[in-house]
């Protein structure tokens, strides 16, 4: 341990830090894990130096990000957690809109930089989200019908490997290691920069929510599922099933009872937008809504509040290439069960440009994916664990039958019995033969793992 002090300019710490506990902490409180030694890395050196001691000490390693990953893999018992969430820098170049990130912004971090030169990258919702992980299994979000994945926005990426040796990929230079990064997870090196291109995007866009009761979804649904796939591609509407938060806009009577929402999000001219939206509000009767231009940058931390950290969280997944009637009896049905006030199940549109890409050109392979369901249970206490988490489960297996090939790793909670293999549909081949040449001894398996063998 003295000699990782002292060539390492970060910030080293045991069980017996003041700040220890603190820095330990993950988003999902069921992630209570406690490493040997935190690893705060200031710049690639210490990542470097973090990774040697880990070999020469022979201890399991965990790669942190923002910390923000459902299944807990920034932590680990005993091992040493790499913290890279102080380097996170982030440099717009508007010459070339180029982006340049460090693996410990966040999303919030990341749309701040942008959009204040009227760019953006497509990533997720929720701004205290990391873009290492996001990037790293897929990304999307409100800008993927009209740009892509975030791996789609990627141009290269500089990677510590597990020997210690910096390589840069791209397409050009590296190109096995740029495609199994684009959606293959952490397991191939531990990113020291993200080089993004961003796109003209706001910095104002119309978005907002429209709340049905929850009788009226599954005509409200039925006919959105319809409709949506005809819109252009700078719209886009989510779908969110859960109990009513006290939203300002909702008359008490309406908070804590069961409703569908739409989300909406579009990017292109502001009056476009509103009628889209009015289209959507004659799907029912909606007992509130929310519209208007606003900031891209307030819209992305518009679910901030239901998604704070510390709250116990258990996810499931499907992707969708349509929402048969038949899916949305049974996820209806569902969530006339939910668990929880915090439980939802929503289903993200993704459509567009993402279906556009061909299946072999990055990891991340389900591009005849339109929707992407997360069950997403999340309560606060442990005595609540086995009723959420058997609900989450049930659903996930209910819509099994009508989900379509893939999976999206980052909302796997657990690996699952060979659903990694699953999600990355004919890619995995390729993918253990990248992993065989860059991490043959699996050392960053703290991850949905790919095993060399």
């Amino acid at each position: 341990m003295s000699q990782l002090r002292s060539q390492f300019a970060g910030e080293l710490l045991q069980s017996d830090a003041p700040n220890y506990d603190e820095v330990r902490a993950l988003w999902n409180a069921m992630a209570d894990k406690r490493p040997a030694v935190i690893a705060r890395c200031a710049n690639e050196a210490d990542i470097q130096a973090a990774l040697a001691f880990a070999r020469d000490e022979g201890l399991e390693i965990a790669i942190r990000g923002a910390g923000h990953n459902i299944a807990g893999n920034a932590s680990v018992d005993d091992g040493i957690m790499i913290d890279l969430s102080a380097m996170n820098a982030v440099e717009v170049d508007t010459s070339t809109n180029t982006v340049r990130v460090q693996p410990g912004a966040t999303l919030g971090q990341l749309d701040a930089a942008t959009q204040a030169h009227g760019l953006a990258v497509p990533v997720g919702i929720n701004s205290t989200t990391g873009i290492a992980g996001l990037t790293l299994g897929g990304g999307f979000g409100w800008l993927s019908r009209r740009f892509g994945m975030t791996v789609d926005a990627l141009r290269g990426a500089q990677v510590v490997t597990v020997d210690g040796e910096v390589v840069y990929a791209t397409e050009q230079d590296n190109p096995d290691l740029f495609w199994a990064l684009r959606g293959g997870g952490g397991n191939f090196g531990v990113i020291s920069r993200f080089d993004f291109e961003a796109y003209p995007v706001g910095p104002e866009v119309f978005a907002g929510l429209i709340v049905f009761p929850f009788e009226q979804a599954e005509s409200v649904l039925r006919q959105y599922r319809d409709w949506v796939l005809t819109t252009d591609t700078t719209f886009n509407a989510w779908v969110v099933l859960r109990h009513a938060p006290p939203l300002p806009f909702l008359d008490e009577s309406v908070h804590g009872t069961k409703v569908a929402v739409l989300a909406v999000c579009h990017s292109g001219d502001v009056a476009e937008g509103a009628k889209l939206a009015a289209t959507l509000e004659g799907f029912g009767t909606p007992v509130g809504s929310h519209l208007g231009p606003m900031p891209f940058v307030d819209w992305q931390q518009a679910f901030d509040p239901l998604l704070t950290a510390g709250a116990r969280n258990y996810w499931k997944t499907h992707n969708f290439t349509g929402l048969s009637d038949e899916m949305l009896t049974v996820a209806l049905d569902y969530a006339e069960q939910l668990p929880g006030p915090e439980c939802e199940v929503f289903f993200g549109l993704i459509a567009g440009v993402t279906n556009q890409v061909p299946t072999q050109a990055t990891a991340w392979g389900a591009r005849d994916a339109r929707f992407v369901m997360n069950v997403h249970a999340r309560w606060q206490s442990a005595a609540e664990d086995a009723r959420c988490i058997d609900w989450a489960r049930a659903l996930f297996r209910a819509t099994a039958p009508y989900a379509s090939a893939g999976a999206y790793v980052n909302f796997m909670t657990e690996e699952e019995g060979g659903r990694v293999e699953d999600a990355y549909l004919g890619n995995f081949e390729r993918l253990k033969q990248v992993k065989q040449q860059y991490d043959p001894n699996n050392l960053l398996h703290l991850n949905q793992n790919i095993r060399p063998d």
